[in-house]
């Protein structure tokens, strides 16, 4: 080592040892495929046929439905109805321009851009959210315990939820106090576990937090707490805002409010402990002030007992004088008066001698 100075540990400590879920391969969702993946799938694909092509190498496609997307390019232009019921559809493939066992490598560049079309405009089933590998509530726990050290912590991880076919899910933690917090919402963004660490106040983490929670209704002052909102969002496509990828936009409604649902499950959290915190608070202020009084309660009821019981003396030795008197009037009264005639009773036979 140099100057005899043992090196820097370049491994930080490991906060936790459970790691976060692998991700598994999935097919692509009709939705989220663009032109140029399109026409790549359809000439580096294994399936020779349109339909086969679709329920193989597509996810949320079925042979039915393909049969039937298949029928549904023949009858374009027109509005496309909703491809996720499950209504028979009674045209003939055969009166259509589209086969079922058309060949995917004789398609040309307008049969692509229209197959292309049905699948932007068609609806499908939500795609599985097995390919995302989110970083947990656990971990996410502890990373804000590690760093800010806060004195209440909450976390949620809301459902999967889809953007313009991609799967994404929305990861949220909110704080109260910490280390080197400032009073206010100071909100941290991830995207794909990534910081992002600018052009923030556009971020849909930052408007949601600031201007669509009402702090009020969980028992928390956002003007004078110290609040840390964390929002990392985990998806197959991040939908970034601009060229720079600093920022999501607030203009995605599945992901706003999944942010906002996320958010306010932490603040419901944190509203129960903050109701608990203040209920104890209360006791504890109102055994103090029963502790703080006690003392002089106790030397007021000492001094009240005390003047009881010397006024009960004083007329005790008034009430022993009066009955005194009494009964000594009594007594001449007694000696004056003369005393009673003995009455005798005669019996039968006393009469009878008389």
């Amino acid at each position: 080592p140099l100057g005899g100075r043992p090196p820097p540990a370049l491994d930080p400590p490991r906060r936790s040892d459970e790691m976060p879920p692998s991700p598994s391969t999935i097919k692509h969702h009709p939705s989220s495929v663009n032109l140029e993946l399109l026409t790549s799938l359809l000439r580096e694909g294994k399936e020779k046929q349109l339909v086969k092509f679709l329920s193989k190498e597509l996810s949320c496609v079925s042979m039915p439905l393909a049969k039937r997307l298949v029928a549904e390019l023949g009858t374009r232009p027109g509005p496309v109805r909703d491809m996720s019921r499950k209504r028979p559809n009674r045209r003939l493939v055969a009166e259509l321009q589209w086969a079922a066992d058309t060949p995917v490598d004789t398609l040309q560049d307008k049969q692509i851009v229209a197959l292309y079309q049905l699948l932007r405009d068609a609806t499908f089933g939500n795609p599985s959210a097995s390919c995302l590998s989110p970083v947990g509530e656990y971990n996410m726990r502890l990373g804000i315990i590690k760093e800010l050290r806060p004195d209440l912590v909450a976390t949620h991880q809301e459902s999967a939820c889809v953007v313009e076919g991609h799967p994404a899910v929305i990861e949220a933690g909110v704080c109260l106090g910490g280390r080197d917090a400032k009073p206010g919402i100071t909100v941290y963004r991830f995207a794909n576990r990534i910081p992002l660490l600018f052009e923030g106040g556009g971020d849909v983490a930052t408007v949601v937090s600031k201007k669509r929670i009402a702090w009020a209704n969980y028992k928390i002052r956002h003007t004078q707490d110290k609040i840390g909102v964390f929002v990392s969002l985990v998806s197959t496509k991040v939908p970034f805002k601009g060229t720079g990828k600093e920022y999501i936009g607030d203009d995605i409604p599945e992901v706003r409010e999944a942010v906002k649902r996320a958010i306010e499950k932490c603040c419901l959290q944190l509203k129960a402990k903050i109701v608990k915190q203040r209920a104890l608070a209360d006791e504890r202020e109102k055994k103090k002030n029963l502790t703080k009084y006690i003392p002089d309660v106790s030397r007021a009821l000492i001094g009240m007992m005390s003047q009881l019981a010397e006024a009960g003396g004083e007329a005790g030795g008034v009430c022993e004088e009066a009955a005194m008197e009494v009964e000594e009037e009594g007594r001449g009264e007694e000696a004056e008066q003369p005393p009673p005639r003995s009455r005798r009773r005669f019996s039968l036979s006393d009469k009878l001698q008389a």
